[in-house]
């Protein structure tokens, strides 16, 4: 029983809370204890957060999960924790989610009680509309950067929030192609807004924002306003591993039938995790040394 309530948290998708750290990352502040610990505070906060969302999905999708190959493994849709132990859950993790948000900083938690909002009205409604759907999702992954940045009081760069939305809209979209080209009419029924898709229609969508990330990265990494901040004129060295790291993951969508999960494929895929890797001592190096 304890097991299955730790899974139905998901624990392994807490790494998208990672984004939150971008906003210490970037603004050169990596190095204070201080910010580190606030934004590693907030980051905390946002998995207890982000599980209280995943645990809401599962309680309000239990039915339709168990007509899903994989889904119908959760422990709600399995039977192994009951929809009344999971609303339990949401009330507590929830509380304490926000109670601490609005202790840590008031800005940042009225962010959080947005990426909460913006979750329930997804679960609820928004995930049934085409389109809106993963632009609803992609949108939960700029309220975590925004989130990082306001928590301890610095700016953000609107191309970053940019270059954040779209990556996690690629990402949606990959998601869905993944859902509706393996899936079937399994898929379908599962998921009722894949019946407005077409893989065609998706590609589409896809070819349409892989250029756009790459171009909104390109504008922030050369941005004089933002070499200025920074102090270095070389973050366009990082170029070549978002550029490798979007390549690589059209490769394993189109060629090695992955996609389902793009937080698998980031905890697994090993060229991912070190060119996520070699990203990040690359980002490092060039502000802090």
């Amino acid at each position: 029983m304890v097991k299955a309530i730790f899974q139905l948290t998901r624990p392994q998708q807490w790494v998208k809370n990672g984004v939150l750290l971008a906003g210490l990352i970037f603004s050169g502040n990596g190095t204070d204890w201080q910010y580190a610990l606030t934004s590693l505070l907030a980051t905390g906060l946002f998995c207890l957060l982000s599980s209280t969302v995943y645990i809401i999905n599962d309680w309000a999708d239990a039915k339709a999960d168990r007509k899903h190959p994989i889904k119908s493994q959760r422990p709600i849709a399995s039977g192994k924790v009951s929809p009344s132990t999971a609303f339990i859950m949401i009330i507590i993790l929830g509380s304490a989610a926000l109670a601490g948000s609005f202790w840590l900083n008031f800005e940042f938690a009225l962010v959080a009680s947005a990426y909460l909002l913006l979750n329930i009205c997804y679960t609820l409604y928004l995930k049934h509309i085409v389109i809106i759907d993963v632009m609803s999702i992609a949108s939960g992954f700029v309220l975590r950067a925004l989130a990082g940045a306001v928590v301890i009081s610095v700016d953000f760069s609107g191309w970053l929030l940019i270059s954040s939305f779209l990556l996690a809209l690629f990402l949606a979209l990959g998601k869905r192609r993944h859902e509706l080209v393996h899936l079937d009419d399994g898929g379908k029924e599962h998921r009722r807004t894949l019946q407005k898709y077409s893989s065609y229609f998706l590609d589409q969508l896809i070819g349409v924002v892989t250029p756009a990330v790459l171009v909104c990265y390109l504008f922030y990494v050369i941005s004089p306003e933002v070499q200025q901040k920074l102090g270095t004129a070389y973050l366009y060295l990082t170029a070549p591993f978002v550029i490798y790291g979007i390549f690589r993951y059209l490769y394993l969508i189109h060629l090695e039938e992955m996609g389902g999960s793009p937080t698998k494929i980031l905890l697994t895929d090993r060229p991912i995790i070190f060119n996520v890797l070699l990203w990040l001592l690359t980002v490092s190096w060039l502000l802090y040394f």
